[in-house]
């Protein structure tokens, strides 16, 4: 017996014998999309907030599963929760709902055929969009429009040299101006979502551009970058929390070398400039509108 155990936001820990944990959110893990149609007799998801990406999962899910295999799916009632039954029934299964804790949780069992899965999946899956020039996918940030706060960063950032990474990368934007500048030598993209990573290979076709699905929080701090530019994270689990940037800060600073730049945009509320100012010899503003500001700061 296989079960299938995908967590969005990403639960991580030891599955038990004989399941297998997935999620575009934990680096290393097994994707959904990849598992074999009717391997698994039991799946357990937590269910993303966006309908697209929600409805992409649960088809799956659904689509892994063998006939007459159980899926429990669990959201937030204010997040996806309250449509979990409805969307689930589209599909041809019959559903239980329960509600507990401003949560909804539901079993739903697989009938011989299920209906409307590959049109769900489709609707989900990497895709060109034509708002943003570029291939994306539902769930990746700003998957389907130009994010303000990235495009002034890029509208600000000068000529760049040497080696840098963009922390949090997304589908590419930052990098694909980055890599305008001749200067540079080599760029890390680097993402926590292996969706983004996968539509980034497919945007920044340049060969001085490496791909990393990784938390960039995590990564060795070598000290030997020349610049950084990144739109840091502030949301996890659809609520903000402050330190994701500043961790990103924190990030930058012990992989830039001394001399090195961090190009950064941020949401004007955010509290960046303790951390800026204790990790680098000095920052600036650059610019200041929209809600958005955009700080150079030097290691």
């Amino acid at each position: 017996m296989t079960i299938i155990l995908h967590g969005h936001p990403p639960a991580v820990f030891d599955p038990p014998a004989g399941a297998v944990q997935t999620s575009p959110l934990i680096p290393g893990s097994a994707s959904l999309e990849d598992l074999a149609s009717g391997c698994a007799s039991m799946a357990m998801v937590y269910a993303p907030p966006g309908v697209l990406e929600r409805r992409h999962t649960l088809a799956l899910a659904l689509r892994a599963l063998r006939p007459g295999g159980r899926l429990d799916v669990m959201a937030p009632k204010d997040r996806g929760g309250s449509r979990l039954k409805k969307e689930l029934a589209a599909f041809g299964v019959t559903v239980e709902e329960t509600a507990k804790a401003h949560h909804r949780r539901c079993i739903a069992l697989v009938p011989e055929a299920p209906t409307g899965l590959e049109a769900a999946i489709a609707a989900g899956d990497l895709q060109w969009v034509d708002p943003v020039g570029a291939w994306s996918q539902p769930g990746v940030f700003a998957w389907d429009r130009i994010d303000p706060g990235t495009a002034l960063l890029a509208n600000h950032l000068p000529s760049l040299r040497g080696r840098g990474a963009d922390l949090g990368c997304g589908y590419g934007a930052l990098a694909t101006v980055a890599l305008r500048s001749e200067g540079v030598t080599g760029l890390r993209l680097v993402d926590l979502d292996r969706r983004a990573v996968a539509a980034a290979r497919r945007n920044v076709e340049d060969p001085r551009a490496s791909f990393e699905w990784a938390d960039a929080r995590t990564l060795p701090t070598e000290g030997d970058l020349d610049f950084v530019v990144m739109n840091p994270p502030f949301h996890e689990g659809g609520s903000e929390d402050r330190r994701l940037g500043q961790a990103f800060v924190r990030q930058a600073a012990g992989m830039l070398r001394t001399g090195g730049v961090l190009w950064l945009v941020a949401n004007r509320h955010l509290p960046y400039e303790a951390e800026l100012s204790a990790a680098f010899k000095r920052f600036s503003p650059v610019a200041d509108t929209g809600g958005y500001k955009v700080i150079e700061a030097v290691k």
